[in-house]
């Protein structure tokens, strides 16, 4: 009898677990995806192209709400858990909901979900979202383009849109996102790379992903969403800590895993954090992993037009998953509006309409930031009205991409720019990457 499998996920993780364990498995039935923090996701289909040939009408995506029910009336033996940047409360009440229905539950491991490359390999994750994995990255990639060496990128999944197009995804230009209809959240995250002079593969499947970036690289950069594990097997496991959140190093998965995993952790954001975060963070890492190097580092934050903040009302826009479900209260914008002599930071919650208003509600924590979603056309209408109908001097930008080439401002606005930059003494991200490909030659 095949065991028959509910899959919980968030159109990322979910997919590669089943692509990696499930497809093409006599084995197994796997009967529905659930889907949770990424709207729009379910009532779609896991399309028959990529789900194999087991699955001729694909795999339905259904709300994880209705988990329960569907148990019982798909007669589900296994609930797998596969997505990320929730609390350990949050994964085992998830459990509990399973097992009360009489099912297993699991979480699949690395043996069984990282793939293997032929070309050396460097991962980027995190504990938490919003930690600085881009500035990392971006550290990274100097150091590989120094030493003369061809890099690709793969980026955590981000399929918001047709499944079976975005199977697997190349981006060389600027015009690649447009082709792919990527959406904001995607562009913040591919177009630096392209900027770098880099090639960038994201999509759905990735063991094909892999297969065409190894054609075109000597070194592969997994850059890892939210605090996910990676998908590929690394060599140089690299994972970035929050100490502004030092006590979420050991109560959210599968950011937990990484730090016990890590080869070196980077320690972001010192120059923002308290004494007694520092020691809260060294304590977490002493428990969790003693073994691994450790770099503290800055998130050094530039403004392209200081001398307009000062004195002003200002409105912050931050980066959305950070702020979101990633429970930071500000990011770079804030830091940079305060640090420049801001009048005052203005409350956006009062000016919020649709989707940024729902957003609100749901996500009460933020309250002096506006986040930035743009996952869909609606969203960014949305995001443009509420900028509009704030009564503001003018508007601080700290998305990771510059948000005024998609909305035309009607207010006075700066951009906030932020790069790692790493405490001088001890090891640093550069001699470890050209460690590894000496290594490896």
């Amino acid at each position: 009898m095949k065991k028959r499998v509910l899959i919980l996920g968030a159109a990322g993780r979910d997919f590669h677990n089943f692509n990696m364990v499930f497809r093409d498995n006599d084995e197994f039935e796997v009967v529905a995806f659930t889907a949770t923090q990424i709207p729009k996701i379910e009532g779609r289909v896991y399309p028959a192209k990529l789900a194999g040939k087991l699955y001729p009408n694909g795999i339905p995506i259904l709300r994880e709400d209705d988990m329960e029910q569907i148990i019982k009336d798909q007669k589900v033996d296994q609930v797998v858990f596969a997505y990320s940047d929730v609390t350990h409360q949050h994964v085992m009440h998830l459990a509990s909901r399973a097992l009360s229905c009489g099912a297993d539950y699991l979480l699949l491991g690395d043996n069984k979900t990282m793939l293997r490359s032929s070309k050396p390999v460097i991962a980027v994750t995190a504990t938490r979202t919003g930690c600085g994995k881009s500035q990392t990255s971006r550290a990274i990639v100097e150091a590989l383009k120094k030493a003369g060496v061809k890099t690709a990128a793969l980026r955590h999944p981000m399929p918001y849109g047709d499944l079976a197009a975005q199977a697997v995804q190349r981006f060389a230009t600027l015009e690649d996102l447009v082709k792919h209809k990527c959406t904001i959240e995607e562009m913040e995250e591919y177009e630096p790379y392209i900027a770098n002079g880099m090639l960038i593969f994201a999509g759905v499947d990735y063991a094909a992903i892999l297969r065409e970036a190894e054609k075109e690289a000597d070194v592969i950069l997994w850059d890892g969403g939210n605090n996910d594990t990676p998908f590929v097997r690394p060599d140089l496991d690299v994972v970035v800590a929050d100490p502004l959140r030092p006590e979420h190093g050991l109560a959210y998965h599968p950011g937990e895993a990484n730090l016990r995993r890590a080869t070196v952790v980077v320690c972001n954001k010192v120059d923002s954090a308290t004494k007694e975060q520092m020691a809260i963070f060294m304590a977490t890492l002493k428990e969790a992993n003693p073994k691994a190097q450790l770099i503290l580092a800055d998130s050094e934050v530039t403004v392209d037009k200081p001398e307009l903040v000062k004195g002003k009302r200002c409105l912050v826009i931050e980066d959305g998953p950070t702020t979101t479900h990633g429970g930071m209260t500000y990011g770079a914008g804030y830091v940079a509006a305060k640090k420049l002599g801001a009048a005052s930071i203005v409350d956006p919650r009062p000016y919020a309409v649709g989707s940024i208003a729902d957003a609100f509600k749901k996500y009460t924590h933020v309250t002096e930031v506006l986040p930035a979603l743009g996952y869909f056309p609606e969203q960014l209408a949305d995001l443009k009205e509420s900028i509009d109908r704030a009564d503001c001097d003018l508007v601080v930008v700290g998305t990771p991409i510059d948000l005024r080439r998609f909305i035309p401002f009607s207010k006075p606005s700066v951009r906030v720019y932020y790069n790692l930059a790493q405490h001088k003494g001890g090891t640093n991200l550069e001699e470890m990457v050209l460690a590894l490909l000496k290594s490896r030659r």
